[in-house]
This record gives C-alpha cells, sequence and structure tokens, in this order.
C-alpha cells in the first residue's frame, strides 16, 4: 500500500507540475483521437444512416460483416495498415509508416466499422411511427429523414464517444503503426507501457490518470447534453 500510495503522489506531481513528457503525450494522443473520430466520423456516420434508412439487397450480409470487424484485434488492424504503408506496400511513397498522419489512417480503419454499426442501430431504435407521421403531415422524403436523425441524435453522439474511446485507449495501432518513437509518435498508451516496463510506474500511472481524465471529460460532457434535453 506504501508503493502505491508513494507512486499515486508522485503521479500527481507530475500532472498538476505539467511535466514536459506527460503533456507531450497527452497532447499528441488527444490530437490523434480527436482527429481520428472527426474523419471516421465524416465517413462512418452518413454511412450507418444510409443503411439504416434504405433496404437493398444484401444489406443482411452487410450488417453482419459490419458486426463481424466489430471484433477484430486492434494489432491485426495494425498489421493491415503496416502492411499498406510500408515501404514495400502499395503506399509506401506516401511514407506514412512511424507518422502520426500513419497512426489517425490506422485509427480511422479501426473504429469506422464500430462508428457505423452504432449508428445503424441508433437509426434503426427510432420509432417507425416517427417516419409515418412526418409523412402524413406532408415532409418529404428527406425531409422525414432528417427527422429520424434528429430522433437518434443523442445515439449517434453516443457512438462517436464510444469510437472516440476506443481511439483514446487503444494501443495495437499506436504501437506496430506509429513505432513509439519519443518525440514524434509515442502517445499516452504506448508511453504507459514503455514506463512500465522500464520501471518507472509513477510516471506511468500518471499518464493512466490523464488518460481516464480525457474519457471522464468527454462522458460528464455527454451526460450535460443529455440533461438539457430532457428539460426541454
Amino acid at each position: 500500500m506504501g508503493t502505491l500510495y508513494e507512486a499515486l503522489v508522485r503521479a500527481a506531481r507530475l500532472i498538476v507540475s505539467l511535466d514536459p513528457d506527460v503533456l507531450q503525450y497527452a497532447l499528441r494522443s488527444l490530437y490523434i483521437a480527436l482527429v481520428s473520430t472527426a474523419l471516421a466520423g465524416l465517413l462512418a456516420v452518413p454511412l450507418g444512416i444510409f443503411i439504416a434508412e434504405r433496404e437493398f439487397r444484401g444489406k443482411r450480409l452487410v450488417v453482419t460483416g459490419l458486426n463481424t470487424l466489430l471484433a477484430v484485434p486492434t494489432v491485426v488492424v495494425g498489421l493491415f495498415v503496416y502492411a499498406l504503408v510500408s515501404r514495400q506496400g502499395p503506399f509506401g511513397f506516401l511514407e506514412l509508416l512511424f507518422t502520426v498522419p500513419g497512426i489517425i489512417i490506422g485509427e480511422v480503419v479501426l473504429i469506422a466499422p464500430l462508428l457505423t454499426a452504432l449508428t445503424l442501430a441508433a437509426v434503426a431504435r427510432v420509432d417507425r411511427d416517427v417516419r409515418l407521421t412526418a409523412r402524413s403531415l406532408g415532409a418529404s422524403e428527406r425531409q422525414a429523414a432528417w427527422v429520424v436523425i434528429r430522433e437518434a441524435r443523442y445515439g449517434i453522439l453516443a457512438a462517436i464517444i464510444a469510437a472516440y474511446g476506443r481511439v483514446v485507449g487503444e494501443v495495437g495501432v499506436a504501437m506496430i503503426v506509429g513505432g513509439n518513437i519519443d518525440g514524434f509518435t509515442r502517445t499516452l498508451t504506448t508511453a504507459i507501457i514503455l514506463n512500465v516496463d522500464m520501471g518507472y510506474f509513477a510516471l506511468a500511472l500518471a499518464l493512466g490518470l490523464v488518460l481516464l481524465a480525457f474519457s471522464f471529460v468527454l462522458n460528464v460532457a455527454f451526460q450535460l447534453l443529455q440533461g438539457e434535453a430532457r428539460m426541454r
């Protein structure tokens, strides 16, 4: 218990003093998580809405495929992206390996299926009567679809937060594609692993606390938004 207490005190000091290493890894991780989630959202949210709103041949197969991709280990995604952006890969000429943009691409590949599937589920849960009521009141097909999306907006927002949470705590893609290079591609999660291996438990604990803080703040903001919505 004494060792853990001492580590917690030292970790708190590192955070409060804005230790350069802690600040560096935190800002880089936050940047990667936000950019990856935003890019994945631009692709996956409209795709999830489209799949939910349209009936087409093979839809059940597409949904099954999306659900299957949710269980793919992050290291497998990291290996796949590594093969694409390595020097021998088809996109090797872009020199994305061991770079922050390379990590972002890997994270987008990782969370796009998750965000698509959760968006699809959020839209599909909206009562069919919402669309029928909108149509009966004279709304066009597009306007009725927008009404459905508005009803599902908090489910979609929850999907985005879930995607962000997976990215900010992800290690497989960041380690394999980024290479864990200090000053360039090292993130909170890869730094935690390295510092634990090297015996710097206090620094690893500080990084873990920052990681938890990122998720906590975003979830509190989401709860506040939901609370305001219920009060209206």
